[in-house]
């Protein structure tokens, strides 16, 4: 009985929030602290200081442009499954889950507060969640899909390495589904709602085509800003190149196990661009800059949408109600009142006498 009691309670943490959240500081900070033990702190100091006023100002417009996009595919994923929001909304609440997703730890804290907000706002947190959660996992899919595509086509250096992580990873996953699959019943039904899920939040093709087109511009924009990065950091990397660069980068900030996106992303950036001949400490430097960039970008719209937010409830906590309209209005729609008639006397039969 101790036993199994040992057993369901070191389950239980593992499972638990805590638990996650500490491994993902746990692998972050180490990442970190193993690449300034390789490259020293200089990198990262050179990418600090080599922000500037056109790289500002490129990502500003590169991350509008991806919120923009991240925002339509949730917002046609959230409509098909019955959790409609408006764009302008969606926008909103993309920046300011982007900005928790970026400065707390973990990377999914703004996720888990967009899903609830518009959860409340629709009347079911339940279909709200998965909504985020399809519109996040197709996200990472057809990121997934673009990094193979863009290593086999131009990325020969890295595909006897990152083929094999990636095919373990994929493996792994698959192994750990079909375990659980045969050995819960609840699982099972689990899974099978959400591929049903999944199903209903993509719709019909054209739908999904959109969603992938979407997709497709958001990790089409974080190259770009990568791009900036490289080159404000002084790097002369060849526009091909610093595309597979930027996608692999990419895909090791993707991983949930960082600080605030910090830790994988650096230390692969450091063996890519070694690999590729530009030495280690030019990566740390670009992708130092490019977490830097990343924050920034993001606060402009976070700041124009809480504004916006603002002004909109002052509106229409100022705006006259029909009832305060009618009110103003009402001495004119009512007739004057006269003053009361003289009493007149009155005859034996009970009639007025005449005048």
């Amino acid at each position: 009985m101790t036993g199994r009691l040992t057993a369901s309670r070191a389950r239980e943490i593992v499972a638990s929030r805590g638990f996650r959240l500490t491994i993902r500081i746990v692998v972050g900070g180490g990442v970190l602290v193993a690449v300034v033990a390789r490259v020293g702190t200089g990198p990262f100091v050179h990418g600090l200081l080599s922000l500037d006023a056109p790289a500002i100002g490129a990502a500003i417009v590169f991350a509008a442009i991806a919120t923009a996009a991240a925002a339509w595919r949730w917002q046609l994923i959230a409509r098909r499954l019955g959790v409609a929001l408006r764009w302008s909304t969606a926008v909103k609440m993309y920046y300011q889950s982007q900005f928790l997703n970026t400065v707390l730890p973990g990377g999914v804290v703004g996720d888990v507060q967009r899903a609830v907000d518009h959860g409340r706002n629709a009347d079911s947190v339940a279909k709200a969640a998965r909504a985020v959660v399809v519109e996040r996992t197709v996200g990472q899919v057809v990121q997934l899909g673009l990094t193979v595509v863009v290593l086999a086509f131009f990325g020969a250096e890295y595909e006897g390495f990152l083929f094999p992580v990636i095919g373990i990873g994929l493996a792994a996953l698959a192994v750990g589904a079909l375990a659980a699959t045969v050995a819960s019943a609840r699982f099972r039904r689990a899974l099978r709602h959400e591929v049903v899920e999944v199903r209903a939040g993509l719709g019909s093709p054209a739908v999904s085509a959109q969603v992938v087109g979407a997709s497709i511009v958001v990790v089409a924009c974080h190259v770009a800003t990568f791009a900036v990065a490289t080159t404000a950091v002084g790097v002369n990397v060849p526009p091909v190149q610093v595309v597979t660069l930027a996608i692999v980068v990419l895909l090791a900030a993707s991983i949930p196990l960082n600080v605030g996106g910090w830790g994988p992303r650096e230390g692969v950036a450091g063996w890519a661009f070694a690999v590729a001949g530009f030495g280690a400490s030019a990566g740390v430097s670009a992708a130092t800059l490019f977490g830097v960039l990343a924050i920034i970008s993001i606060v402009p719209g976070v700041i124009v949408t809480r504004l916006a937010s603002v002004s909109s409830r002052r509106n229409h906590r100022d705006r006259p109600t029909v009832r305060d309209v009618e009110l103003r209005h009402l001495p004119r729609w009512v007739p004057r009142h006269r003053a009361p008639a003289e009493a007149r006397t009155l005859e034996r039969s009970g009639l007025r006498s005449g005048r």
